[in-house]
Formats: C-alpha cells, sequence, structure tokens
C-alpha cells in the first residue's frame, strides 16, 4: 500500500511541476509583451512561446505520467484510453496548484514592474489593466455562447493531436517526439483561434492564476468581469477535450484492423 501511494505522490508532483514548468514560461511571455507595452513581445512571440512552455513542461513529466498538465486531457484519457478514474480529481488538483504557483511565481518576479505600470492598483479592465496576463478574457463582441464554442473547437483539435500522437497504432513517433508535435499544435491554435478570448484550452491554466489574482490585490473582479467570463475556459475546455478524444476514437482509433 506504501509503495502504491508513493507511486501516487511521484506521479502527482510531476503533473504539479510540469504544469509550473508550462504556465510559468507561459504567462512571463504575456507579462513581458503586457509590461514593456508591446516593446518586448508580439502575439507572434507569445504563439511560438506558449508551443515551447507545452512542450519543456511535457519534459519535465513525460516519463513519470505522460504528461498531462491538463484537466482536459486528463478526462479524456479517462474515458476513452483507459486512464484510473480514481486518479482524475487528484490528477486535476495537482494541476491546479500547479498554475497557481506559476502565477505566484511570474507576480514575483514582475511585481516591480506590475507597479510602475500600474501604479501599484492592480486593475482587471481598463488601460491599465493587467489581469490579463495572468488570465483569458473575450473580445467585447463575444459571449459566453461564442467563448464555449471557440474553447470547445479549439480544445478538441488538441486532444485530437493528442490522441494521435499517443496511439502508436498510428502515428509511431521516434520517443520524444509527441510533446513537439503538442507544442506545435498549441502554436496553431493560438495562430488560428486565439483572437476571440485567447486560447486557454486548459482549466488549470486559466482557473489557477485566476484564484492567485483574486487573492493578490486584483480581488474577485477577475470572477465577475466580462459578465462572469471565468467559467467559460473552465467548462469549454472539459467539454472540448472529450469531444476531441471521442471523434479520434471513433473516426481513426477503433478502425484499426485487431493486431494478431
Amino acid at each position: 500500500m506504501a509503495r502504491h501511494d508513493d507511486g501516487l505522490v511521484r506521479e502527482l508532483a510531476a503533473e504539479f511541476l510540469g504544469t509550473v514548468v508550462l504556465v510559468t514560461f507561459g504567462l512571463g511571455l504575456v507579462a513581458q509583451k503586457v509590461l514593456s507595452e508591446g516593446d518586448l513581445g508580439s502575439p507572434l512571440s507569445i504563439h511560438l512561446g506558449w508551443g515551447i512552455a507545452v512542450i519543456l513542461g511535457c519534459a519535465v513529466a513525460a516519463g513519470v505520467t505522460g504528461a498531462h498538465l491538463n484537466p482536459a486531457v486528463t478526462l479524456a484519457l479517462a474515458l476513452f484510453r483507459g486512464f484510473p478514474r480514481a486518479k482524475v480529481l487528484p490528477y486535476m488538483a495537482a494541476q491546479l496548484a500547479g498554475a497557481f504557483v506559476a502565477a505566484a511565481v511570474v507576480h514575483l518576479v514582475y511585481a516591480g514592474a506590475l507597479t510602475a505600470f500600474d501604479g501599484g492598483t492592480r486593475h482587471v479592465t481598463g488601460p491599465q489593466a493587467t489581469a490579463g496576463i495572468f488570465v483569458t478574457s473575450p473580445q467585447p463582441f463575444l459571449g459566453a455562447l461564442g467563448g464555449l464554442i471557440d474553447q470547445i473547437v479549439a480544445t478538441a483539435l488538441l486532444l485530437c493531436v493528442v490522441f494521435a500522437v499517443g496511439d502508436r497504432r498510428n502515428a509511431q513517433l521516434a520517443p520524444g517526439l509527441g510533446p513537439v508535435f503538442v507544442g506545435l499544435a498549441v502554436i496553431a491554435i493560438g495562430m488560428g483561434f486565439g483572437f476571440n478570448c485567447g486560447y486557454a484550452v486548459n482549466p488549470a491554466r486559466d482557473l489557477g492564476p485566476r484564484l492567485w489574482t483574486a487573492l493578490a490585490g486584483w480581488g474577485g473582479a477577475v470572477f465577475t468581469a466580462h459578465d462572469q467570463w471565468w467559467w467559460v475556459p473552465v467548462v469549454g475546455p472539459l467539454v472540448g477535450g472529450v469531444l476531441g478524444g471521442w471523434v479520434y476514437e471513433f473516426l481513426v482509433g477503433r478502425r484499426f484492423p485487431d493486431q494478431p
């Protein structure tokens, strides 16, 4: 029993640290662009950087857990790939904690720059808003339904790639290349679907930093702004992950001939 518990602790620690690495790099990219007022960053650098951050986060955890780093991935794997359902909530908690800590790290590193930018008063909206460094938000024209569609589609695309590169009957990639293709998928999603509301495609990536900002000076407005937008990047990716996993299994995964 102790050995089993030690194994789960190791898995949760790997998911936690992998998520910390992923989200810390990703939020740092956004912080640099926002706080330098665009002098040190661009949409392209953010898209490329988030993809690289995924690769690096996966490198930390892949040998232990396969590097879920995303509750949408964990849920889809439990439903379609035999991942133990008893581990779903612990994995999600580790991922959420990792994203929360990542936001704290970026806040600590950029504390001086944040104060220089906003004078020490944290804003969620407006010209001096800095909450967007940590969380996603919609364009003015986008409502909750549009946001849900956006996040469902983007996360479904991501999970199709995740399932494909993890299917040894299909991709047959060289060892270690799976995270590279997942990172490339994140770059493509950012470039193609980042305009509406960013591209959280990961409930932990958005909710963990949102919890940090609520506690660290931005207040409850991070949950009430944009007509209580906060739940969209949580629910949308979970639904999209299940949809993407199902689509891959239905159209590809279940259609390989039986192996002798």
